[in-house]
């Protein structure tokens, strides 16, 4: 089961939810962090809950994309700061995390939901490369 935290609650209290989740017998779960509302029209990737949502036993994925939206940024849509993505998940490697969504696009500008946040095709290669890097220096640490 994957968990995407509230965007309104503390990390640490999703341990209220895997309790939840492991009462019922489910040991399968992926805590997915992708941000927190902040102020109005603005979603905050803090890398902190990165760290302690992996205290808690299961593997974490960062939503970089989701990360970089702005809820209603465009008065009738949600727009994003899709040239906050890589940063953001080279920070969230650099954390430890098990996982990386990200929302891909070959023209972002034409995608029906999500393409102000979304990065295109293109510019994933290079950036998953470089995840990968990180991935591997800081699992062999």
């Amino acid at each position: 089961m994957n968990v995407k935290k509230g965007q309104f609650i503390a990390p640490q209290e999703v341990k209220n939810i895997i309790e939840k989740i492991t009462s019922t017998g489910n040991e399968k779960i992926l805590i997915t962090e992708r941000g927190f509302t902040f102020g109005y029209n603005n979603l905050v990737a803090d890398m902190r809950s990165l760290v302690i949502l992996k205290q808690f036993g299961y593997p974490v994925v960062f939503d970089a994309t989701h990360s970089v939206q702005l809820p209603g940024g465009l008065l009738s849509s949600s727009g994003g700061e899709r040239e906050f993505t890589p940063p953001l998940s080279r920070a969230a490697a650099a954390v430890g995390i098990d996982a990386l969504f990200l929302e891909v696009h070959e023209s972002p500008e034409r995608a029906l939901c999500d393409g102000p946040n979304s990065l295109t095709l293109k510019e994933l290669p290079a950036l998953l490369r470089t995840i990968r890097e990180i991935d591997h220096i800081v699992k062999e640490a």
